[in-house]
């Protein structure tokens, strides 16, 4: 990864960064998501995995990772499950492997779930790298008309979308960064620099001791 200290560009190698991010429905999640992943295209989401039937048009490993019930709650056991659900019969978890990898090359994977899963994802053996950011809109009257202005779901859908939201921000004290999304290229903005931060952090610069020793064992001119 490159990191820039004065003219000279230095490749010191980091850890990746399992981003968390957040957010009642229509608060701006996806579409910050997606801007993100435009600045930096070496950010990918979280592939999960799934016991529910492939849908028409959905590919295996990037869609979802499809498994059975056995193979699922096998990786549950085993530790490999950063976090898992069940939704109406069937099980969706983040696989632990395709994260670690990444992590290792220092790439930086981003998670789109709910509070209970953030939980989970902090509390997993990979927890102290995760940087977790929550996205709340302006106003619950925004949020509302956010939603209608899709031209998706019935008033009681909506309705039920609004109940959960209330639950959903009440953990908001849970996160690392909370963003008012009043303005989207500024929230992006916001978070961009959460992450240049983060990525900067001394802990997070695997390769910055041996630097360092190399830098010390120079002879000045």
């Amino acid at each position: 990864m490159t990191h820039n200290a004065g003219n000279a560009a230095l490749m010191i190698d980091r850890t990746g960064l399992m981003v968390i991010l957040s957010s009642p429905s229509g608060a701006g999640k996806s579409t910050l998501a997606r801007r993100l992943m435009e600045w930096d295209d070496s950010l990918r989401f979280s592939v999960s995995a799934t016991t529910r039937a492939p849908r028409p048009g959905e590919v295996d490993g990037v869609d979802y990772h499809f498994t059975t019930r056995e193979a699922f709650l096998r990786m549950v056991a085993e530790g490999q499950m950063l976090e898992h659900a069940e939704v109406f019969g069937n099980l969706y978890g983040s696989p632990r492997g395709p994260v670690e990898q990444a992590m290792q090359a220092g790439r930086d994977t981003l998670f789109d779930v709910d509070w209970q899963g953030g939980q989970q994802i902090r509390a997993s053996a990979l927890g102290a790298h995760v940087v977790s950011i929550f996205v709340l809109p302006p106003s619950l009257p925004e949020l509302e008309r956010r939603l209608r202005g899709r031209g998706q779901d019935s008033d009681a859908v909506i309705a039920g979308r609004m109940e959960k939201s209330r639950s959903e921000i009440s953990h908001w004290a849970e996160y690392d960064y909370v963003l008012v999304n009043d303005d989207l290229d500024r929230t992006e903005a916001a978070m961009r620099a959460i992450l240049t931060a983060e990525r900067l952090r001394r802990d997070r610069q695997a390769g910055l001791g041996g630097f360092v020793r190399a830098l010390m064992a120079e002879e000045t001119a």
